[in-house]
Order: structure tokens, then C-alpha cells, then sequence
């Protein structure tokens, strides 16, 4: 069955006793038992919940894994996958990182004894310099944010395997509609899915998918243990936002590379962070293990005075965190997202002053177009009257 019909009939198949198309929110926290010894399959709603557990095996179905598991955000996600390491513990991480999930690993689990290394994977012997013998598993996004920097997942996961390692990949900015990290030789994936997979800015959540059951277990007794699940209204939200991903992200990936190649044509543009783009450094990569591209992509401004000047013009898309969701939004990385990243790494890896990131929506181009263009008109007008 194809990836689309998935998508849509999310829930569609499961509700028997009534036939609902779209699968009930149970609230219940609470399950009655048959009798001593026997359960319905439900007894208390942190350990399983009917639609939770609706959600939960299409994610798995549509990532290819063995299990899924919804949690209360994408943090929450990657706490539960951190918390199956102990104390000494060693990742190697992406280099270019989401703020969050550095912050969460260096002022979080780094008291509980878990430490990273933070290298560009795709460059093994970078990797290699950095293992350790406690080295227990690779982390990566790909592409990266916001840099949009790809890593060779068949080629990483590979070497990953060689030394004993988990692959662990971050597959928020593509979703399972245009890479599946499982089928790439990856052993655990997490979402955002309040990004893609949400798609409308209105969820939080966030989920994980394991392939073996010895993984999957652990997972899932953490997944219980913590409690930091997604809850029904939530997961319900959540199922009917990917029902229509497919659509959206076609819609996406067609407006990032027009919205793209009208930028990188721009005077005041000095450089254009996206995979559709030929001279994207990890081009070729993105075009071996996905089968398109995601709605995000980061500029640099030729001037950092440019800067205030369109975060303030622009009147279609939005300034706001976040990405993935159907209306444009831009993002200031040095103050909102990668705040917490010190200032020599956003200095290393380019999250510097004059790095702006657009989620592009699924408004009309055109529209899109005329927006960013009065804006750089302004900027530009503001900077000349100096």
C-alpha cells in the first residue's frame, strides 16, 4: 500500500464496534478487567491508551519499526530514548543541533553522567577521532537545523553497527513521507511531530520508533516509567494533522525551492542553506536516501543590519519559532532557537548574525514571494539612508 493511502486512512479500519472513520478520543484513564487475571488490553491510559495506541502503530507502520511511542513533545521524546544510557555513557551527536536538544543534553543529563561529543557524522573519521569506549550511540539529524547539513545514513548506520553502536536519527524536517531512517539501517527515530507530522501549530507532541524487540521494550518501559505521554485529544489531533501529510509536503518542497531560487537570486542574499538546491553540499546525499525535500530552509543577508529590519516588514509570514506548519514562519536562529548553543560553536558551525531560517508554509508562492521582496526592499532602503 502506498505511503498516501497510509496516511489517509489513519484510524479509519479500527474503531469495530460503531465503524467510525475517525478513530474516538477515549478519556478514560481508568479500564475495567474481565475478571482476575484477564485485561482488555488497556488497565491504566500512561501505560496504553486506545488512541494513543492508534497513533503509535501508524507511526511504527510509516517508519517502518517495530514499535511506536507518543510522548507530551519532541523533548519528551529524546529524554526517554537519553534515559536508556547510564551514567558514563558517550554519544556522538551532529554537529549543527537543534538548540533544545543541546540544552537538554548539556545542562540536563550531563548530571546524571551522559556526555557528547558533537562532530559532523558524515565525516567518519571525525566520528572516529571522537569514540570512546564508552561511546554507546551515534545521534544525528539530517538534514541538520538549521544548516541543512546531510549525513549518509546507509553509510553512518553501517559503521554504527561495525562498532556496536545504536543510530539514533532526528527525522523531524523530512517525516517518513520523504525518508525512513529504519530502512536506512537506523535502530531508533524521533520526531517534533508538533512540526511535520502535526502540521497545523496547533499539538505538541512528540514520537519514537524502535526497530527490535529488545529495543523496543526498553523503550517502552521507559515510555512508562517516565509517564511523559501524549494525551488523547492530542493524539487525536495529532492523527488527523498526518492524514493529510503527504499533500502538505508536496506542497512544502514546492514552495521552499521556489522561494529558494528567487532568494539566491536576490542582491541583498549572500547564501542559501537548502537540499533541492544542485549546490547544496549535501545534495546528492538528500537525492540517494529521500525521495524529496522538507518546507525549510535557512538564508544568510549580505548585511546583519538587514536583519531587524525584515523581521519587522514582513507581513504574510510570520516571526515566530518553530516549523512545519501550514502558514510561513521566520525564525531569528542566534536568539531563538540555538540561544542556548555558547557563542564560539553558533560561531563554528554559521548560526551567526546574519543567519535568518524560513519554514515555508503552504500559502501561494506568489504571495510568499511578494512578501520577502517588500521586506529586503526595505531593509535595504532603511541601510542605504545611513
Amino acid at each position: 500500500m502506498k505511503l498516501e493511502t497510509v496516511l489517509a486512512q489513519i484510524g479509519s479500519m479500527e474503531e469495530k464496534q460503531t465503524g467510525a472513520v475517525s478513530y474516538p478520543v477515549y478519556y478514560a484513564t481508568a479500564f475495567r478487567h474481565p475478571e482476575l487475571g484477564k485485561s482488555t488490553g488497556f488497565d491504566y491510559s500512561r501505560t496504553k491508551s486506545p488512541t494513543r495506541a492508534v497513533l503509535e502503530d501508524a507511526i511504527a507502520k510509516l517508519e517502518c519499526g517495530d514499535a511506536g511511542f507518543a510522548c507530551s513533545s519532541g523533548m519528551a521524546a529524546l529524554q526517554i530514548v537519553f534515559s536508556a544510557f547510564s551514567q558514563g555513557d558517550h554519544l556522538i551527536v551532529s554537529l549543527d543541533l537543534y538548540g533544545g536538544t543541546y540544552r537538554l543534553l548539556e545542562q540536563v543529563m550531563s548530571r546524571f553522567g551522559l556526555t557528547a561529543s558533537y562532530v559532523d557524522i558524515n565525516n567518519l573519521d571525525e566520528v572516529e577521532r571522537v569514540r570512546q569506549a564508552s561511546t554507546k550511540a551515534l545521534l544525528i539529524e539530517t538534514p541538520t537545523n538549521p544548516l541543512m547539513m546531510m549525513t549518509d545514513l546507509e553509510k553512518v548506520s553501517s559503521y554504527a553497527k561495525e562498532k556496536g553502536l545504536l543510530t539514533i536519527v532526528d527525522n523531524t524536517l523530512l517525516t517518513p513521507f520523504y525518508q525512513r531512517p529504519i530502512e536506512l539501517g537506523a535502530d531508533i527515530v524521533v520526531h517534533s511531530a508538533t512540526k511535520y507530522l502535526g502540521g497545523h501549530n496547533d499539538v505538541l507532541a512528540g514520537l519514537i520508533v524502535t526497530k527490535g524487540k529488545q529495543l523496543s521494550e526498553q523503550i517502552a518501559f521507559l515510555h512508562n516509567s517516565i509517564g511523559a505521554v501524549l494525551g488523547p485529544q492530542d493524539s487525536w489531533l495529532l492523527m488527523r494533522g498526518m492524514k493529510t501529510l503527504a499533500l502538505r509536503m508536496e506542497r512544502h518542497q514546492a514552495n521552499a525551492l521556489a522561494l529558494a531560487e528567487y532568494l539566491g537570486s536576490h542582491e541583498a542574499i549572500e547564501k542559501i542553506y537548502y537540499p533541492g538546491l544542485p549546490d547544496h553540499q549535501g545534495y546528492d546525499i538528500q537525492q540517494k536516501q529521500a525521495s524529496g525535500n522538507s518546507g525549510i530552509f535557512s538564508f544568510r543577508v549580505k548585511d546583519e543590519r538587514y536583519v531587524a529590519p525584515i523581521l519587522r516588514s514582513i507581513q504574510l509570514i510570520a516571526f515566530a519559532e518553530s516549523l512545519g506548519g501550514v502558514e510561513s514562519l521566520l525564525t531569528y536562529p542566534r536568539v531563538q532557537t540555538h540561544a542556548d548553543i555558547p557563542y564560539e560553536v553558533r560561531q563554528q558551525i554559521g548560526v551567526d548574525e546574519k543567519l535568518l531560517r524560513i519554514s515555508v508554509g503552504i500559502e501561494h508562492i506568489d504571495d510568499l514571494i511578494a512578501d520577502l521582496e517588500q521586506a529586503l526592499a526595505v531593509a535595504q532602503a532603511e541601510i542605504e539612508s545611513l
